[in-house]
């Protein structure tokens, strides 16, 4: 069994293939961590501390008892207001002003399957993947109760946390901070990796070294942000990709969240990972419930690498749904960087028929299409096509480009408007606005209150006005600015984010039971908006407005510690780039793209007829590996930021087949060789370069490498394609 409760001890253990994590609840009811980590046997409650640390509070129902103290006790869910000044994963505001909830273990239940949560998304398994454990926590003063949910993938090496508050006392109470999370190690030595950014450059990887004071990411941009994504890794201070303890906490949610991590006084350490507190406050009358989203947890005694292949693993299986899960996406061209505004019908039906020449399945209409939208200053919330200026009906437009041959899909930004625009001259109130204030924009458009249900119906029905007039199969999801007028006419500001968040899975879920063959990609400026939460309805997600490859090797390698390649959208672009100015060659422009969903964002026509040769060859060569980025393993074979070259691998499950890919990202005068080992193969095994014939031994691959040549020129790619041969 996954999950064991020691009934005369009051110990909970959760058992995976590889780990172990215990608590207690101790006979004061106080829900104490024992352990997270490799797996263990036996009770590990003889860990606890218990010493009098002078100015570190007790409880009072411990009388004259010093050496008991939540200030020193690792706890499961710690509060504010009961002696412990570390991070809490909870402040409640109570009727009368004050701050505590004390919180003690009442009951427990476990039962077979993943728990689901209302209104949120959460990896799901059926009964014989999963078991869940509940437990009931009780503030007897102000009926607070909490519970907490554990899902245990046990095959997987998965643990997820969800936290549901509810006010069962007879006033009303106000969230002022909820986590859904807390991780106590009572030692360690660890770094926090984290990945920042900014629009354009997103997840850069930060290792820190977690010292005493308290350090924290997050988001208060009503996304989880170009700046910073919801996921990090608590990692021993040696852990390298191969070796070493590490954590990771993924929080499966798409708007303000908050991570905060601290080495106390006693060197203990602790990490949090919730909802943001900025701009939250949110009150639960009598009866009323709330949902604190979930976060993924998984450990690693194998090193980072070994970290990012079980939560690859557990997105592709256990948060991305639908169709396309599992199942070969369209390679598509999207008209954005090839035509910007200015097009119309004819435009996008010629990209068709030059993107069926080169071999490409779909053709994506993007910004542009709809109201009076000749720039980013006008049209937004007005979702009907300007058949003048596309010549002629979204329809007849779809069915030509299917007469080429080639399917269609379509760009829209459902949560935002543009003052220009019918929808606001109709109704100004529908947009997030300061009362009495003139509104923030952000590019030159406003952000509807998606918390309101009135506000999504209408949008809704817009949007399906225009999946319904043809044969639409894909839709680009954007979302092109951050929330800043925190108002909205219907609900109380602490709400109006949370509230915001939960509008638009709503949306989305509608959406999603409504065109169950629709392939939706998420986009927030690019990879604003990059998280597990867009990803159970999205399956892939844009992961840049960034196109230069140079600096997409950076971001899609960040981007690779939680999220699997084929969530990744990444295409081939015109050079000179379109963000950065850079020429790169067609060769290591495709093989960047290959790390994530593979596709196109130029005009085919402005190539020259040795170009097109080359790219129908990286279509071809696309096609035959395509099954293998998307469901093989995936290794980082170096790290860019420190050395000369970047360089990945996919191999498949059963070891026969891989794909290395490079790229110089350094070139210096008479340099010397770059050597790249290869990992994941076996070691016995033979394998046979597809390119030259060539065959290794896997142990030759993994311990001596392959040198790669010395070439002039920026920025060269090298691909080397890997079966194994049998004697």
């Amino acid at each position: 069994m996954a999950i064991i409760y020691q009934e005369k001890e009051r110990i909970f253990i959760l058992q995976t293939l590889h780990t172990t994590y215990q608590m207690k609840a101790d006979d004061r009811g106080a829900l104490l961590h024992l352990y997270y980590g490799k797996k263990a046997s036996g009770n590990l409650d003889y860990l606890l501390p218990f010493y009098d640390r002078g100015f570190s509070g007790n409880p009072a129902d411990v009388g004259n008892d010093r050496t008991y103290s939540m200030d020193v006790l690792p706890q499961e869910y710690p509060t504010y207001g009961v002696g412990d000044y570390r991070a809490a994963a909870l402040d409640i505001e109570n009727g009368d002003g004050t701050e505590c909830v004390d919180l003690r273990y009442c009951s427990h239940e476990i039962r077979k399957g993943k728990y689901a949560l209302r209104g949120l998304p959460a990896v799901f398994a059926d009964e014989k993947e999963a078991q869940t454990l509940s437990v009931r926590l009780k503030d007897a003063v102000s009926g607070v109760e909490v519970e907490l949910l554990y899902g245990v993938l046990e095959r997987e090496d998965i643990i997820t946390r969800a936290t549901v508050i509810s006010n069962m006392g007879t006033n009303e109470v106000t969230v002022q901070k909820a986590a859904s999370v807390c991780l106590d190690f009572l030692y360690g030595d660890y770094d926090l990796i984290s990945f920042y950014g900014r629009h354009a450059m997103e997840r850069n990887m930060q290792r820190s070294s977690i010292g005493h004071g308290a350090f924290s990411i997050g988001s208060r941009r009503g996304t989880s942000s170009h700046q910073y994504n919801p996921g990090v890794i608590l990692a021993d201070r040696h852990t390298t990709e191969e070796q070493g303890s590490c954590y990771g906490l993924l929080f499966v949610y798409s708007g303000n969240f908050l991570c905060e991590a601290e080495r106390d006084q006693f060197d203990q350490t602790r990490v949090l990972m919730g909802l943001g507190s900025d701009y939250f406050q949110y009150p639960l009358k009598p009866g009323e419930s709330f949902t604190v989203p979930e976060t993924i947890l998984c450990f690693s005694d194998q090193g980072l690498g070994e970290l990012s292949r079980r939560y690859h693993d557990c997105i592709r299986n256990h948060i991305c749904r639908g169709k396309y899960a599992h199942g070969a996406r369209p390679l598509l061209l999207n008209s954005w960087e090839g035509a910007y505004f200015h097009f119309n019908g004819e435009t996008i039906i010629n990209l068709a028929r030059e993107s069926k020449a080169l071999g490409v399945d779909m053709v994506v209409m993007d910004d542009g299409w709809f109201g009076k939208r000749e720039n980013d200053r006008s049209g937004l919330g007005d979702w009907q096509a300007n058949e003048k200026k596309l010549g002629m009906s979204l329809g007849e437009l779809v069915r030509r480009v299917n007469e080429q041959g080639v399917r269609f899909g379509i760009w829209m930004e459902p949560e935002m408007v543009s003052e220009d625009s019918d929808l606001y001259r109709t109704h100004p109130d529908w947009a997030l606005c300061f009362p009495g204030r003139r509104p923030v924009r952000g590019r030159n458009q406003l952000v509807l209150d998606f918390s309101r249900e009135d506000v999504r119906e209408a949008v809704f029905a817009q949007v399906c006005q225009v999946l319904d007039q043809g044969n639409i199969e894909y839709l680009k999801w954007d979302m092109n600015r951050s929330i800043s007028d925190i108002a909205s006419a219907q609900r109380l500001p602490g709400r109006v984010t949370y509230d915001y968040m939960l509008g638009v899975y709503d949306f989305l879920e509608k959406l999603t039971a409504r065109y169950p063959d629709l392939l939706i990609e998420g986009c927030s400026g690019g990879g604003g908006r990059f998280d597990a939460g867009m990803l159970y309805y999205a399956p892939q997600i844009w992961c840049s407005d960034n196109t230069d490859a140079a600096d997409r090797v950076l971001i899609q390698y960040g981007t690779s510690f939680f999220y699997p390649a084929c969530t990744m959208g990444a295409h081939v672009s015109a050079v000179p780039n379109h963000q950065t100015g850079r020429k790169m060659s067609l060769k290591t422009r495709g093989i960047v793209a290959m790390a994530g969903t593979y596709g196109f964002e130029l005009n085919p026509a402005l190539l020259t007829d040795d170009e097109k040769e080359e790219l129908k060859e990286q279509i071809s060569d696309w096609r035959r590996v395509e099954p293998l980025v998307r469901d093989g393993d995936y290794y980082r074979l170096s790290n860019p930021y420190e050395e000369t070259f970047a360089a990945w691998a996919f191999v498949s499950r059963d070891k026969e087949r891989a794909l290395m890919s490079v790229v110089m990202m350094k070139k210096h005068g008479n340099a010397p060789v770059a050597y790249v080992r290869m990992k994941g193969l076996l070691p016995e095994a033979e394998y046979e370069n597809m390119e030259d014939d060539r065959v290794y031994s896997g142990s030759a691959l993994m311990n001596g490498g392959l040198p790669l040549p010395l070439e002039r020129g920026e920025f060269q790619g090298y691909q080397v394609e890997l079966r194994r041969r049998r004697v």
